[in-house]
């Protein structure tokens, strides 16, 4: 059985599948960020959405890259978490 490094690698040489996963690899950075950021400070999905007003369910949404959320959104999140939102252009 093939490890999960020896699938992406074979894989990114596909210049097509390669492309694409630069393209949402800030995505899923970011949602890495935030799940880490979440256990951190040891909140359940749940927990989170009550300290943001909102539904656990929405939380699961953003942490599994289904939905877009807003940036206020995002700041919100950020700021339950103690952290601070930055988004940049490069």
């Amino acid at each position: 059985m093939r490890t999960w490094k020896e699938v992406k690698k074979e894989l990114l040489k596909n210049k097509k599948v390669a492309a694409e996963y630069r393209r949402l690899q800030p995505r899923y950075e970011f949602i890495s960020q935030l799940i880490e950021a979440r256990a951190k400070h040891g909140l359940t999905q749940e927990a989170l959405a009550r300290k943001i007003g909102t539904k656990q369910s929405a939380i699961a949404r953003v942490e599994s890259g289904s939905i877009n959320p807003t940036i206020g959104f995002l700041e919100k999140v950020a700021s339950a978490l103690g952290s601070r939102l930055v988004v940049q252009l490069k």
